[in-house]
């Protein structure tokens, strides 16, 4: 990858590590994701009118794609609510670039060097490192319903990022496919959110301002991410945006309050010899 492709998937994690802190500390975590997914689609609207519909075949990846987007951020939502930010957030990370690595091998026919694959297994092990813990910053056991929706978050990321890196490829551009992504998307989840939740969540409320404040920072990350996977290899991409971890990390300890030990920065390090590999 490319010092410009690299450091585009790192300011990607960035901000995805950071509205994900956002859902975590809402009161009414379904109500901030739905706002999230609310000023997604807002932000893609008034480019529409400027772009081509998708074509079929596109149009078949973004069906796809919406189902699995809806799966993510539902399961997202109940791990949440049942685990510390700094054990659901690396945990449901952590399996993706390695699931992806594998399908776009097998599925894709990309054949990576064997540093490149030595250094997506580093940074899966980094990740998940941090999710074990047998206590949660509160000093309470973990709850492992926690665990069992975090793993059930890193299948749909698996599934829908090799889904829309093939969709940002056969689109007439990956920005096209991304407008569409984020139209449809935000639009099915905040009718989703409003079916559960009804007039309250109409009402004013802080979660709005905060909700559009992270559904800018998704948009801004998930572009670039897009855009990265069609100028290099599915796998490193994915495998290099999980660095987010180490931008959780340090938000779970540091403002969230939930500890951060050594094996944090353990797993930070190995995380960071997984990226230099992926660069050789």
């Amino acid at each position: 990858m490319t010092l410009t492709v690299t450091l585009a998937v790192l300011a990607s994690a960035l901000l995805h590590a950071s509205w994900n802190a956002l859902v975590k500390t809402g009161a009414d975590r379904l109500m901030m994701m739905g706002w999230i997914a609310a000023a997604t689609g807002l932000v893609a609207l008034p480019f529409l009118p400027f772009i081509p519909l998708p074509g079929w075949d596109v149009a078949k990846i973004l069906a796809l794609s919406f189902v699995l987007h809806v799966g993510y951020k539902l399961f997202l939502v109940k791990g949440y609510e049942h685990g510390d930010f700094g054990q659901v957030y690396p945990l449901s990370r952590g399996l993706a670039p390695a699931i992806v690595t594998v399908v776009g091998a097998v599925w894709l026919g990309e054949i990576l060097p064997t540093a490149a694959f030595v250094g997506v297994a580093l940074i899966a092990l980094g990740i998940v490192s941090l999710a074990f813990r047998r206590t949660n910053g509160a000093g309470l056991p973990n709850d492992p319903r926690a665990l069992g929706y975090a793993f059930g978050t890193s299948l749909f990321i698996a599934a829908y990022t090799l889904n829309d890196g093939l969709g940002g490829r056969i689109a007439e551009s990956p920005h096209i496919y991304v407008i569409w992504l984020f139209a449809g998307d935000g639009l099915i989840f905040f009718l989703f959110v409003l079916w559960r939740r009804g007039r309250a969540f109409l009402r004013p409320q802080r979660a709005m301002a905060y909700g559009f404040a992270g559904g800018v920072m998704s948009v801004i990350a998930y572009w670039l991410v897009i855009w990265a996977m069609t100028l290099a290899p599915l796998g490193p991409v994915a495998a290099l945006r999980e660095t987010s971890v180490v931008f959780a990390a340090l938000i779970s300890g540091l403002l969230l309050k939930e500890g951060l030990g050594w094996r944090a920065v353990a797993a930070a390090c190995v995380v960071a010899a997984g990226v230099i590999l992926l660069k050789v």
